[in-house]
């Protein structure tokens, strides 16, 4: 323990001041406190981003009886005025050479300048100063909440959240508010006067003083620090005659940036890594420094003593002489300040949800229930369904559940979005779990009908658990949805929320190396093949034989060998690589993510990151901070699927029921009356057999990949129930022990099957005696034991895996004896009892969610349906949903079903694919890049264009929109051909007279067409390159001849993309030819190739000489490669042993 009480009052951590704090909150708090400290406060640039971690991290202190007192604050960013400031800002706007200056760029990730702070600045403009604030209770938290809150708004924002003296007289209550550092709010008066005399300076701070004391009287504290900064001790005398002259309180501050004596060389480098791409700060020397007394300062959570050792040396060190007694007093004062005037206590963690929801008058409770009811007598009476008795029994038993957990008011919040959501979207039939509740169907929240269906409340939501439901809602554009939830219930109620990004192993690798001077060939050798090296070997540790894993940051470094011998040679990029793994690098978006509640603002630090307002804190697989502060997180998530249903239904109704222009009522309507599940025929085998059977996957929804398809194609599905099944099994768990292929068998011939007795027949028969879904084991379970409730069933699938002696392993342990017992009472042998015991842990391990598999396979079947019977409409919605990395071969798919595809044209091309007729398909003005939707509407507004003169001397065509880069990419791609006509020698020529030297009069026109008449054709090379550039689809056709592609498949040749090694010959296209050297010098060409498939494939041709060895771009060739996992298709010796040009 320290013999001088002491608290930091200012600390940063990585979290909230990304590259200039270092590590977490929780290692500094446990650092502090091994210390010798009891408290600490965290006070991040601007923000209050680490508060989360925060509040867990004393939570789990105190339970190992490690008591530790947290602090809540803020380095707030300051301006004395900000109307004086808009004054300022609105001149320089105005004035061009000042405007130069300005930054209007708003981001959550703020990375701490200290040339502009710690100085007089450049620009008065960008000028803010530090403020320290610390919470002395709730009601000072919350004030300091909304201090942040409007610091991010467009009102305060720029460049920084910022705060100035009329904002901290409205929220100063309960706050405690200090000086800060060399950045801070004295020592502005320091920079900016100090040229101009001490009394200058001192006239300066006596101004300040006055105000700050007005506002946050006693409460207002001069801050000192110790460091061999000689600037900073002579505003330390400054402060000190503040202390004299007002009586204002001093205190002394440790401004910790890392978290122990040690890690300050990390933070060195994560500070100068923050900068990488930013250009270098004037301020900062990027040459990482040996010794923490070349940096000047120690900056980790220290004890009193340790800060007057700090106090001791530095005064020494920099020849300054102070009242020993008045600074052991500023270090004590920090101890009083954190106990005496702090309170202890946590952020309030209310349950906040939005009251809009509730009508005046009524319960949560009762307006559910009203709600419900009123939900299920509609459902009836509109799909005729049967047994209502046995619906409201299950009905009230779920509002029971409901009320009794307080979940009432979610429910209903949930169904307030459903309702907006409906009013301008299709939305997806459910997802997740929240498929088994009847509440959530019958208020319209789901579609699909829970008892139909055999699916389970508790899965979704037992009566003895704690944590907040989570619905998780598809919708087909989420960004439209939010915005409207915005613009009608207020961005201080609706608030996305924030996921922070780290600092990934592959890209620090690559940044710390050049720190350390290492060649960037080494790096990259290393950083190319540790996932590949690492994969095989995580995989089977953890037993998986088949799909996609990514190993985590510990299996890299376990098991790449390459990895570890490159950093056995470079220690230092270890150490560094260890300690910055994971460390907070940027803000972004959760996809779908949002808070709802009212003055969200008042209740937590709200931020912005390009200028959308969002969370502070995250939620998510790693992390949860919003619940557990009282912030329920509602997930909106896009489906494209649901914008391809939306699309192929418009498509209907403008087709077969001539509608122009279809309104998403109209849309919605179609939808309700055909695709609806308790509409739709899910049982309707002539689109099983026609789509699952003989494989016509055009965009079917889950269905894209060649596993998918070619399990489907062997398991015939006939039913709904079979369709999950198949997309529950085919995961990598499943498929690596084997359980499709005993699937197929077992469904192939059901009289095999044996089942242990009646029950267990009942639960698995739908999945021909498979455990496949959670809720067969929670069934089976609830059914077989004595007086096990389905709760505790549920309960089981998440303590099945549960090994050792704590709490999972003891509720385990006492489901167990309640199974037993009760199959031993139904005389099922114990022996049998426990072998279906140990198939329930078998399965638990794979066994996926039935309410989501039913959900989703209904929307497969939605897909399905479609493309059964308006085949057409289907397509041109999937390829217009289809991303530009997929498009071609997308195209070579509607190709292969029999379509043919119309080139691009300027008189008939749409926004959209266009359908001709059921055969025939024209591709969208869209897809040329460069095209913007500016032109694309001139364009449709004004054609058809029947000549040239049409389309360049249009009276009504603003050719400000429609300019000379238009015309450029309409020309290349080929849209504007049938505007050809015989003045021109070919498309090249029209190209030079039309839009390269673009005329303003025909006069001119006819003069570029006699200039540029010699330029006559594009050559076949530059027509496919201008294809292929401009709309991402390469030319097939151009290149590989109908004869190439007859002889190809008569000689079984298949292209690269579906290589068989037996066959070892495949061909390709190659697109681009890269000469490269090796490590050791040698010459060898990477390949970029095409296939019909529109696969690209990456080849490497070793032991070439370009002087002899020649590959043609855009020309089909047929190759004998080899292939590894490492480097993938490889082809060695002289090109033409390998390589043989076909045509």
């Amino acid at each position: 323990m320290s013999s001088i009480p002491f608290v930091g009052l200012h600390a940063h951590s990585g979290v909230g001041s990304p590259f200039d704090g270092f590590g977490y909150p929780e290692d500094h708090m446990r650092f502090a406190f091994d210390n010798g400290c009891e408290a600490l406060a965290l006070t991040d640039h601007g923000n209050m981003n680490g508060l989360a971690y925060q509040v867990e991290c004393a939570k789990k202190m105190k339970i190992e009886g490690k008591p530790f007192k947290p602090i809540f604050g803020v380095e707030a960013y300051f301006i004395s005025d900000i109307a004086e400031w808009k004054v300022l800002y609105d001149q320089h706007k105005a004035d061009k050479k000042k405007a130069r200056q300005l930054d209007n760029g708003q981001s959550g990730t703020l990375i701490e300048n200290e040339g502009e702070t710690k100085s007089k600045g450049s620009s008065s403009i960008n000028r803010t100063r530090h403020l320290v604030l610390l919470a002395q209770n709730q009601e000072g938290l919350n004030n300091i909440f909304k201090l942040i809150s409007e610091s991010y708004s467009e009102r305060y924002f720029y460049r920084k959240p910022r705060i100035d003296f009329k904002l901290l007289e409205k929220y100063s209550a309960g706050v405690i508010a200090s000086s800060a550092c060399l950045g801070g709010v004295y020592a502005g008066c320091y920079w900016e006067h100090r040229e101009s005399g001490e009394e200058a300076v001192l006239q300066a701070m006596r101004e300040t003083t006055k105000k700050m004391v007005s506002i946050f009287g006693d409460n207002w504290f001069g801050e000192l620090q110790w460091n061999n900064v000689p600037e900073q001790h002579e505003l330390n005398k400054f402060v000190i005659q503040m202390h004299h002259e007002f009586d204002i309180g001093l205190i002394s501050t440790a401004d910790s940036h890392y978290p122990s004596q040690t890690a300050w060389k990390n933070r060195e480098l994560y500070k100068r890594l923050g900068w990488i791409g930013k250009g270098k700060p004037e301020w900062l020397d990027m040459n990482l420094p040996t010794s923490v007394e070349e940096v000047g300062y120690e900056l980790y959570p220290k004890n009193g003593d340790q800060m007057w050792q700090s106090y001791k040396k530095y005064s020494e060190l920099c020849g300054v002489k102070y009242d020993d007694e008045l600074v052991l007093k500023s270090i004590k004062e920090t101890h009083k300040i954190a106990f005496e005037l702090i309170e202890g206590f946590y952020p309030d963690n209310t349950v906040r949800l939005p009251d809009f929801v509730v009508p005046a008058g009524i319960s949560a409770d009762d307006y559910l229930s009203q709600l419900s009811h009123g939900g299920l007598t509609d459902v009836f009476d509109k799909y005729n369904k049967k047994d209502k008795k046995k619906y409201i029994q299950r009905l009230d038993h779920e509002l029971k559940v409901i009320a009794d957990r307080g979940f009432s008011k979610y429910f209903l919040t949930m169904k307030a979005i459903s309702d907006k959501t409906n009013e301008i979207q299709i939305t997806g039939p459910a997802r997740g779990s929240a498929a088994g509740s009847l509440v959530a169907y019958a208020l319209g929240i789901s579609q699909i009908d829970p008892l139909e269906h055999g699916l389970l409340f508790s899965r979704f939501l037992r009566s003895d658990a704690t944590d907040y439901p989570d619905i998780d809602y598809d919708v087909s554009d989420p960004m439209v949805l939010k915005e409207k939830l915005i613009g009608e219930w207020g961005e201080n109620v609706v608030v996305p929320i924030s996921n922070w990004n780290t600092l990934q192993l592959r890209s620090l690798i690559k940044d710390i190396s050049k720190f350390y001077g290492i060649p960037f060939g080494e790096v990259n050798m290393v950083t190319n093949k540790m996932l590949s090296e690492a994969t095989p070997m995580a995989k089977k540790k953890h037993g998986i034989k088949a799909g996609v894993y990514t190993p985590t940051f510990d299996e890299v470094m376990e098991f790449s060998e390459s990895l570890q011998s490159f950093l056995k040679k470079y220690p230092n990029v270890k150490e560094q690589v260890e300690a910055l793994h994971g460390q907070y690098r940027s803000c972004s978006r959760h996809a779908g993510g949002v808070v709802i509640g009212e003055e969200l603002d008042k209740y937590m630090p709200l931020i912005s990151s390009k200028g959308v307002r969002q969370t502070p804190w995250s939620e998510g697989q790693n992390v949860r901070q919003l619940e557990p502060m009282g912030f329920i997180k509602f997930d909106i998530l896009g489906l494209s699927t649901l914008r391809m249903i939306e699309d192929c239904i418009t498509k209907i109704l403008q087709r077969h029921h001539g509608i122009e222009n279809p309104t998403f009522e109209q849309i919605k309507n179609y939808y309700d009356s055909n695709l609806h599940p308790d509409v739709i025929n899910l049982n309707d085998q002539e689109v099983y057999e026609n789509i699952f059977h003989n494989g016509k996957w055009i965009g079917i929804f889950q269905f894209t990949e060649k596993g998918a398809q070619r399990f489907a194609l062997k398991a015939k599905p006939r039913s709904i129930i079979d369709l999950s099944a198949i997309t529950s099994i085919y995961r990598p768990g499943p498929l690596s022990a084997g359980v499709d292929r005993s699937y197929v068998e077992a469904k192939s011939d059901p009289d095999e099957i044996k089942y242990l007795n009646k029950t267990v027949r009942s639960v698995t028969e739908e999945t021909h005696g498979f455990l496949i879904f959670q809720e067969q084991i929670a069934l089976l379970a609830h059914k077989l034991g004595k007086n096990l409730s389905l709760d505790e069933g549920n309960l089981l699938r998440k303590v099945l895996t549960k090994k050792g002696t704590g709490k999972g392993h003891e509720v385990k342990e006492k489901i167990y004896n309640k199974f037993v017992e009760g199959c031993l009472e139904r005389r099922i042998p114990k022996e049998s009892a426990n072998r279906l015991w140990r198939t329930f842990e078998y399965f638990s391990g794979y066994g996926f969610n039935k309410s989501h598999a039913v959900s989703y396979s209904v929307i497969s079947y939605q897909c399905a349906w479609l493309c059964n019977y308006y085949t057409t409409e289907w397509l041109a919605a999937f390829l217009d949903k289809e991303p530009e990395s997929r498009k071609e071969k997308a195209i070579n798919l509607a190709k292969q079903y029999g379509y043919n595809i119309k080139p691009l044209n300027i008189n008939y091309s749409e926004m959209t694919w266009k359908i001709l007729d059921d055969e025939t398909l024209v591709a969208p003005l869209t897809t040329i890049k460069g095209l913007g939707e500016k032109a694309i509407e001139q364009v449709l507004m004004h054609r058809p264009f029947n000549t040239v003169e049409d389309l360049i001397f249009h009276e009504e065509v603003v050719y400000s929109k429609f300019n000379k880069k238009a015309l450029d990419v309409l020309c290349r791609a080929g849209a504007l051909k049938d505007l050809i006509d015989d003045r021109f020698t070919g498309s090249k020529h029209f190209w030079y007279s039309v839009c390269v030297d673009r005329p303003r009069n025909k006069k001119k026109l006819t003069e570029t067409i006699e200039t540029y008449r010699n330029e006559g054709e594009f050559t076949e090379e530059e027509q496919i390159e201008f294809i292929a550039d401009l709309t991402g689809i390469f030319p097939i056709s151009k290149v590989v001849t109908e004869q190439v592609q007859k002889r190809l498949d008569e000689l079984f040749v298949p292209s690269i993309s579906s290589y068989d090694p037996d066959l070892m010959v495949c061909w390709c296209i190659p697109r681009s030819v890269t000469i490269k050297k090796s490590r050791n010098g040698k010459t060898f060409y990477v390949v970029d190739v095409i296939d019909s498939n529109s696969v690209s494939t990456r080849i490497r041709c070793w032991s070439v000489r370009p002087d002899r060895d020649q590959i043609h771009i855009n020309r089909p060739y047929m190759i004998k490669p080899k292939y590894n996992d490492q480097w993938g298709f490889s082809t060695y010796g002289p090109i033409n042993n390998t390589w043989m040009l076909l045509g």
